[in-house]
């Protein structure tokens, strides 16, 4: 089987072609032997990328434990930069249908290949029933209480094309975040899980965050995390409508716009290898 490696910011994933291959295993069985560290290739995610009736290719991404995602802010760029390359398009617009719905990607090129991608992510979601979270209410849930073994937290539950709890925090210098972020995925309030990200407000329009992924846990960097956080941002007064979010592989610029409601998301996309896997 034909792959190609990519990351965005260091969130990496393994591409299949599957106008060209043909899986001789589940996909989540393969992505989870593919995707291991030591005994794979070694990824976050494993990316199928289908032909569409609807958009220019359809996104099929499942997490390095196997489970399938709705969404993904840097493997849409990747996916982007993957169909772009190969003549895929139509001009610089690269459309991907995913589970979470279909999304506008514009590209910008540099020397016939793309080099940033601005993700059309549409209107984030604040609601419990769009996590779920077991959580009474149908408006916007700004300050959650989570408690783990060392703290209790304030969340704000927002869903980015899969679902996130943002967290505010003081500092992220010296915070376990990877501990903290385990414990509040699995709590009971998210049957399904959640992503959990933790900010430290730098300035309105500099926000600094780290991501424990639902599925893949420690990740380099989260395009629906980093639009997350800005929309929470946002709607609890700390942030302007757009900000750059640093998360610990890269920047990516993030903004709301007032004109449509959706967020949108620019950022870089890399291939790094193509190889085979037997």
């Amino acid at each position: 089987m034909k792959f190609t490696k990519m990351h965005g910011l260091g969130n990496d994933f393994i591409l299949v072609d599957m106008q060209e291959e043909v899986l001789l295993e589940a996909p989540s069985r393969l992505a989870r032997a593919i995707c291991h560290r030591q005994y794979g290739v070694g990824a976050d995610g494993l990316v199928l990328v289908h032909n569409s009736s609807r958009a220019d290719c359809r996104m099929q991404i499942f997490n390095a434990d196997g489970s399938e995602a709705e969404s993904c802010g840097n493997a849409l760029r990747c996916v982007a930069k993957f169909v772009y390359d190969r003549g895929r398009a139509r001009g610089d617009i690269v459309t991907v249908e995913a589970l979470a719905g279909l999304y506008t990607i514009e590209v910008t090129p540099r020397g016939g290949s793309a080099e940033l991608m601005k993700v059309n992510m549409g209107p984030p979601r604040f609601e419990p029933a769009a996590m779920p979270a077991l959580v009474d209410g149908l408006g916007p849930v700004l300050d959650l209480p989570l408690r783990t073994a060392k703290a209790l937290y304030q969340g704000v539950l927002v869903n980015t094309g899969v679902p996130h709890v943002v967290i505010f925090v003081p500092t992220l210098e010296g915070f376990d975040f990877m501990d903290e972020g385990r414990q509040i995925e699995q709590n009971p309030l998210f049957p399904r899980g959640i992503n959990v990200d933790f900010v430290e407000v730098v300035r309105p329009d500099f926000l600094v965050a780290k991501v424990w992924e639902r599925g893949a846990g420690p990740t380099l960097a989260c395009g629906t995390g980093a639009s997350a956080v800005l929309a929470a941002a946002y709607l609890t007064g700390r942030s302007a409508r757009s900000a750059t979010v640093v998360l610990p592989g890269g920047e990516l610029y993030i903004e709301w716009r007032e004109s449509d409601g959706c967020v949108y998301m620019l950022g870089p996309a890399v291939s790094v290898f193509t190889g085979s896997y037997v």
